[in-house]
């Protein structure tokens, strides 16, 4: 027979997991925007799908979150924080020390739309993977828009930045990505520009001028290793386009990786690859999906 003071003190033990709502709140704050289908899937993917649109409509009755009907979509809802939403949010644990970006309506919510949803698809493409595989990798492990300071006080802003932790027996590898998400709006050769950028982050040191500076690094070496112990992957993730005109695209990162002289240096020292957006859904990104921009056979991206 279990004891009284047992069953008493499991009624009153807080349980270690946030609630739902804390939850929505906490994947819209660090996300920004998602639909009631990418919080399912993210959230509660084995559950009926009201067990995540009750709470959202109880969430904005209380005026914490709002949504956007997406155009063309069977009235499809994608969600946002209000600002009271993210006053909120902000205090959360999960979300301390990330700045809040509250979206002020749905016609500013409607801009946003496109790309930072797309950032979610490309999310969820790892998410499933990871419960499939048994890797580490949750809603949390995803960064969205992270910056990070280049020379001439310039910066540079990651799509996302990924934490995913490899589970093989008892062996376990941490690695970390900056993802690029590319819906094709932009000119290729901008695209592959964003190689340079990042050849730019991985070689940048600092240098002391005249006095020192409270926003200079107290420790030689690149500025990246402030956040990282070493340096991220690069992938590209593509889509919005037709296979040809994607593929093309692939070529002028291949291209931009042996041409530019910082880049190719990079390219050597650093996994670089490229793969379609809809390869990655119907087969996985540990599937053979990725293109490294280095050159060889395609593979998955743990493996570039």
């Amino acid at each position: 027979m279990t004891p009284a003071f047992q069953t008493v003190s499991s009624k009153r033990a807080p349980s270690p997991a946030e609630p739902l709502p804390h939850q929505l709140l906490v994947a819209l704050g660090q996300h920004r925007m998602a639909t009631t289908q990418q919080l399912h899937d993210l959230l509660r993917p084995r559950a009926a799908r009201q067990t995540v649109s009750a709470p959202l409509n109880k969430l904005r009755r209380k005026g914490l979150v709002d949504y956007t009907v997406l155009p063309q979509s069977n009235r499809t809802r994608a969600w946002y924080l209000t600002s009271e939403g993210a006053r909120l949010a902000r205090d959360l644990p999960a979300l301390r020390g990330r700045p809040p970006y509250p979206i002020t309506s749905a016609t500013a919510a409607s801009l946003k739309t496109p790309h930072t949803l797309t950032v979610v698809r490309t999310h969820l493409a790892f998410v499933t993977d990871a419960r499939l595989r048994g890797d580490e990798h949750g809603p949390l492990d995803w960064t969205p828009e992270v910056s990070h300071p280049l020379s001439d006080g310039e910066r540079i802003i990651t799509d996302a930045v990924m934490h995913y932790t490899l589970i093989d027996e008892d062996e376990r590898t941490k690695l970390r990505a900056f993802v690029e998400v590319d819906r094709a709006t932009m000119g290729s050769e901008r695209l592959a520009s964003k190689l340079i950028e990042y050849a730019r982050l991985w070689s940048y040191e600092p240098q002391p001028a005249g006095r020192p500076r409270s926003r200079q690094p107290t420790e030689a070496g690149a500025v990246w290793l402030r956040w990282y112990p070493v340096f991220p992957r690069v992938l590209f993730v593509l889509t919005g386009a037709s296979r040809y005109v994607l593929d093309n695209r692939i070529s002028d990162l291949q291209a931009m990786a042996a041409q530019h002289p910082l880049v190719a240096t990079m390219a050597r020292k650093v996994p670089l690859g490229a793969a379609v957006l809809d390869d990655l859904e119907l087969h996985g990104p540990t599937s053979d999906a990725w293109v490294p921009l280095g050159g060889g056979e395609r593979r998955p991206w743990t493996k570039l």
